[in-house]
């Protein structure tokens, strides 16, 4: 197994993979309803404080310091939990639009490249916006709860690869199958 150090591993990065991971984790556990009494409207004030303003500042924060990547998704996701937690939406389909647009630019970070675990936690993002979209779109609650889910576990991938990088664990496994003359090693 590789280390990756160098790929999300510095500490704005870190941070905002925290908060990204924390966001999710509140947004997506709401949208389940796995929390009796508990539903997605209760994560407003995580959105707008950890999932907007800090994610938002630490994107600032990246890009002074060169990492466009990480610079360019805290800030744009910043942003984008910000005006989710402010925004009052109209109708399911005007929330079914932010959400489809919120989608579009977890697609973009999906494709700018980084580290695996980044383009895995981006790709479901974009996963989970787009069936929360149809969600929207289409007044399915069975959705809702579905794409929830993959928030959630977009925001455990988030929260993994934060603690993973200050923890000095995996990353990313080894390309190779396991076979015959390969060690753990190598």
């Amino acid at each position: 197994m590789d280390n990756e150090v160098s790929a999300g591993s510095g500490s704005t990065t870190v941070v905002g993979r925290l908060a990204l991971g924390v966001t999710l984790l509140a947004f997506g556990l709401g949208t389940t309803g796995v929390i009796d009494g508990v539903a997605a409207s209760d994560a407003v004030s995580v959105a707008h404080y950890v999932g907007g303003v800090a994610l938002f500042l630490v994107g600032l924060l990246a890009l002074r310091v060169g990492d466009g990547v990480s610079g360019t998704g805290s800030a744009a996701l910043g942003a984008m939990w910000f005006t989710w937690a402010v925004a009052a939406h109209s109708s399911a389909d005007a929330a079914g639009l932010f959400l489809l647009l919120f989608a579009l630019v977890a697609l973009t970070l999906t494709l700018a490249g980084g580290d695996s675990l980044g383009q895995v936690m981006y790709g479901l993002l974009f996963l989970a916006m787009v069936v929360l979209a149809v969600a929207a779109f289409a007044d399915s609650s069975a959705l809702a709860k579905a794409g929830g889910w993959v928030a959630v576990v977009s925001g455990a991938v988030a929260w993994y690869a934060a603690t993973a990088a200050l923890a000095h664990w995996p990353t990313v496994l080894s390309g190779r199958a396991a076979g015959r003359g390969v060690t753990a090693t190598g």
